[in-house]
């Protein structure tokens, strides 16, 4: 057995005399699809750790995530909804407006939660109240236990995985969960498969306040460069991703806050009127990657070490929440066969039950946004003809409404770790 490191070097794992340590599963990473898949676990009376950086995203980025109304079913059951409600906004409709400046143009086309029968398609949550209010319940959770620090190297071997930290400390557990990010050292020590790719893109993301009420309407600009999207948080404010040109988005960076403004107002078309900005913006280069497994050998992943997508359609943390279920579910319906939470039927379950939803997901997002950097004329036609029936075809509006909404299966994994939307509220 063999340790492997952050920089790819080998070395003898510690002994089992060194080791520190043991538990069921640890989980590294303190995001919300880390902290979530360890409450699912030790809610189903597994002994947990949680591995969590010391060093956080600086809280004046504020960046939020739209969870859909299965994510907050999550949410609610876990017990920190009352922490959220006054930092939340509903999303009741989702505009599409074309603002490409092509020769065929797509009309505009608004998809309204109430044709689902559902009040809305889901919440608009800041990320730091999110994390804080998992934090706090994690804290509490009998058979959880939280620790301050980074891993550096990973083996695992017949029985167990083990995992040196960067203070010099050494854990071990039957299961090791990588929620640790697009640069997981999980996925690289698992030994799993990944397929990379960079978009010739980069988002900018800030928090806006507006003269104009959002009326908890969703609005998503295609423009030539990308999606430029407009998501309600609570008032007269709402969170902008913009997906840009690498240029463009290094000039808006350098724009003075009230000239970024008066800059993104324009672009946004005083469609919720003018715009100012309430958060420090941030951007990032657009990429995506995909995992041709999500477990192997004593190594499961979710969230954004399994996955990563551009910022389109509010599906990359919700796949993560999904993740954190199935695996959930994998792994207590193991137990009823044996104590190991990664015996091979339980990777394998969970394998099973996340191909079909982050493949295809992952491809559709990939095709979208890759749709709107097309020039052919083809392409514009095909696109317009299809919003064009949306708009005009109640059934195909609401069959593409329910395309994005998680599939039948993981309902039904959410029933059986006890998760109802009854019970939830």
């Amino acid at each position: 057995m063999e340790m492997i490191g952050r920089q790819g070097q080998s070395r003898a794992p510690p002994s089992a005399a060194t080791t520190g340590e043991h538990c069921d599963c640890l989980v590294l990473g303190g995001g919300p699809a880390g902290l979530v898949t360890a409450l699912l676990l030790a809610h189903q009376g597994l002994q947990v750790a949680l591995l969590r950086p010391v060093i956080r995203e600086p809280a004046q980025f504020a960046r939020t995530t739209a969870f859909l109304t299965s994510s907050i079913t999550l949410v609610r059951h876990l017990g920190i909804w009352p922490a959220l409600v006054d930092a939340v906004a509903p999303l009741k409709k989702m505009r599409l407006i074309d603002d490409r400046d092509r020769l065929i143009r797509a009309p505009t086309v608004t998809f309204d939660a109430s044709e689902l029968g559902l009040e809305e398609f889901g919440f608009n949550i800041p990320n730091a109240a999110l994390n804080s209010a998992l934090e706090a319940v994690a804290a509490q959770t009998a058979g959880l236990t939280l620790i301050d620090g980074e891993a550096t190297e990973i083996a695992s071997d017949r029985d167990n995985a083990h995992v040196l930290c960067a203070d010099g400390r050494s854990l071990s557990a039957n299961l090791v969960i990588g929620a640790d990010g697009r640069r997981s050292l999980a996925r690289k020590a698992s030994a799993i498969a990944t397929r990379s790719w960079r978009y010739p893109q980069t988002a900018l993301t800030v928090n806006l306040a507006h003269s104009v009420d959002h009326l908890g309407i969703s609005s998503e600009f295609h423009t030539r460069s990308g999606p430029f999207t407009l998501v309600p948080l609570p008032g007269q404010a709402s969170s902008l991703v913009a997906v840009v040109s690498p240029d463009d988005g290094q000039r808006l960076m350098s724009l003075e806050p009230d000239v970024l403004a008066q800059e993104l107002t324009r672009r946004a078309h005083h469609l919720i009127g003018a715009l100012t900005l309430t958060s420090k913006p941030a951007a990032f280069p657009l990429s995506g990657h995909a995992v041709t497994g999500f477990a192997r050998g004593r190594i499961a992943l979710v969230g954004d070490a399994a996955h990563g997508l551009p910022p389109i359609g509010a599906q990359g943390l919700n796949l993560g929440l999904r993740d954190a279920v199935h695996l959930a579910d994998a792994v207590l319906a193991g137990r009823r066969h044996s104590s190991d939470a990664a015996h091979p039927a339980v990777l394998s379950a969970y394998n099973h039950s996340r191909r079909a939803d982050v493949w295809s997901r992952t491809a559709a997002i990939d095709i979208i946004n890759r749709s709107l950097l097309a020039t052919l004329l083809p392409f514009d036609a095909a696109r317009s003809l299809i919003l064009s029936a949306a708009r005009d075809i109640p059934v195909l509006r609401r069959q593409l409404m329910q395309a994005g909404l998680p599939p039948p299966a993981f309902e039904a994994a959410m029933r059986r770790l006890g998760i109802r939307a009854d019970d939830a509220r």
